[in-house]
């Protein structure tokens, strides 16, 4: 989401121009030199098992107060990863904790409120008393099988992660088999988890607050825009790729463009891109569309590869950009 960029200098006090520097337009002191760069705030994020299920805290504070999230919060600058997830773990659940292992890395560039990196750990108590604490009004176990939605996508994805190596574990043998979802089209209790999808697309990260919220209008109430979202099948279920198809007619013909399609890191280079699109296209047969369009201005390199492979052609449409 957008952040504020600074107005004066914080060296000498000059107002901030803007100029190019590794390749982007930065804030930056035609007096002294400094350049603002806006970098990720690292934090923690702490998967605390005990009594075969995981620790989860009710927040005390937006954002999204009053819902059920793992633990977590920033690193200090006098401090390691290490040393702020298991202060952390103190001060929201009252539980004195050791590191089992380093679970994952992943990224928010999306916010809220800033872009930031998570690193996640595997936990154990060792001591103190499951209580709620700091950022948080309650705090207690959840069996795998009672996990409610968290709204943080990276604490999702997190929790997907665990529950699929929790059934490794407990089945003592390795499982390794694409995700079970199945495709629907949205909701409107989707929006959150389909916003969350769109903020990952580096083309969206720029959007303002209010373009943010017609695009919330949008997918809710446009009849012009079908959007499709991956589902997994597992309890409890999770959004994990979605796709918007936007019919246009014209005299003579009707066509469909592909545009806003994502699908969460954990669940890349599973097949989850490949049946959206499958139901998409089927979906087109139906409004009987002779051209799809996809967009791949917006696309990364990997996507140009992944639409090249399901047959879409580049250079044949001419494009004028508005704004």
């Amino acid at each position: 989401m957008p952040s504020q960029k600074p107005v004066y200098c914080p060296i000498c006090g000059h107002t901030l121009t803007e100029r190019e520097e590794g390749g982007r337009l930065r804030p930056a002191c035609d007096n002294c030199g400094y350049v603002h760069f806006v970098n990720p705030v690292p934090g923690v994020g702490m998967l605390i098992e005990m009594d075969g299920g995981v620790v989860l805290i009710k927040r005390r504070n937006p954002p999204n107060q009053g819902k059920w999230t793992l633990p977590s919060g920033f690193v200090e600058a006098d401090e390691s990863a290490e040393e702020a997830a298991v202060r952390e773990a103190e001060e929201e659940t009252g539980l004195k904790t050791e590191i089992i292992e380093l679970a994952a890395i992943n990224s928010f560039p999306e916010g809220p409120p800033v872009s930031g990196i998570m690193v996640f750990y595997r936990m154990r108590p060792i001591g103190g008393q499951l209580q709620a604490g700091d950022d948080a009004t309650e705090a207690r176990v959840f069996a795998p099988d009672e996990l409610p939605l968290l709204p943080f996508r990276t604490h999702r994805e997190m929790i997907a992660e665990w529950l699929e190596n929790h059934v490794e574990r407990s089945a003592n043998m390795p499982i390794h088999k694409p995700a079970s979802i199945h495709i629907r089209l949205t909701q409107s209790s989707d929006a959150e988890q389909v916003m969350g999808l769109l903020a990952l697309i580096p083309a969206n990260r720029h959007l303002t607050d209010e373009e943010w919220a017609a695009v919330r209008l949008r997918l809710q109430e446009s009849p012009l825009v079908e959007v499709y979202v991956a589902e997994t099948t597992d309890s409890p279920s999770l959004i994990v790729g979605c796709c918007a198809l936007s019919v246009v007619r014209g005299l003579t013909e009707g066509g469909g463009l592909l545009n806003d399609m994502a699908v969460l890191p954990l669940y890349q280079r599973r097949g989850v891109g490949a049946e959206l699109l499958e139901v998409v296209m089927r979906r087109a047969g139906e409004l009987n569309l002779r051209t799809l369009w996809v967009n791949t201005h917006r696309a990364n390199d990997q996507a140009r590869a992944f639409y090249a492979k399901l047959g879409f052609r580049t250079g044949e449409m001419m494009r004028l950009k508005i704004r």
